[in-house]
């Protein structure tokens, strides 16, 4: 019987034998060996320029500067929206839900995006997260689609498109928090 170092490289050669054999001879590797594994749980692959943008939006600090003036989009979501910082750290970690975040960030105008762009003191980019995120909520949902060519996510999605978020313009949202200096 071995034991010791002779029984790790035994078991080290039969696994490495075992690797080869089912390379060689089984099905799917790479993206088509990712697709299924992850294709159920809505969670689409990343490109190569999708990966390298991925530390931008980690650089949030959850300082909350964003979420000033944002009380009134908040509201008018009816809990779809909690805040931007909410939001952007729920996005920008781990197999985010795409679909939730998308729909929390329909409540933000772009040109709001793009001013808490400057406030925020690590530079993350509100916008480009937001087509990050509704990119793969997209992509997520058309893994998802049934043979009807519908599904949940799309449904909340086009509720969420006719919410009263367009009609905040970012002076009645900064009234309801002011910003602090």
């Amino acid at each position: 019987m071995l034991s010791g170092r002779a029984l790790a490289l035994a078991v080290l050669a039969w696994s490495l034998l075992k690797v080869v054999v089912r390379r060689l001879f089984d099905g799917p590797s790479g993206l088509a060996l990712f697709r299924e594994n992850y294709d159920a749980d809505g969670l689409p692959p990343l490109s190569p320029a999708e990966r390298a943008a991925l530390p931008g939006f980690s650089r949030c600090i959850a300082c909350g500067r964003c979420d000033l003036g944002e009380a009134e989009r908040i509201a008018a979501s009816r809990g779809a929206y909690p805040g931007l910082m909410t939001v952007v750290l729920a996005s920008s970690r781990s197999m985010p839900d795409f679909d939730a975040a998308a729909l929390a960030l329909s409540h933000v105008p772009e040109a709001v995006l793009a001013e808490k762009e400057q406030t925020c003191p690590t530079g993350v980019p509100f916008r480009e997260l937001a087509r990050f995120v509704r990119s793969k909520a997209s992509a997520a949902r058309a893994l998802a689609l049934d043979g009807e060519g519908s599904a949940p996510a799309d449904l909340a999605l086009a509720a969420a498109a006719a919410s009263p978020a367009a009609a905040l313009g970012p002076s009645s949202a900064d009234r309801a928090a002011p910003e602090a200096t």
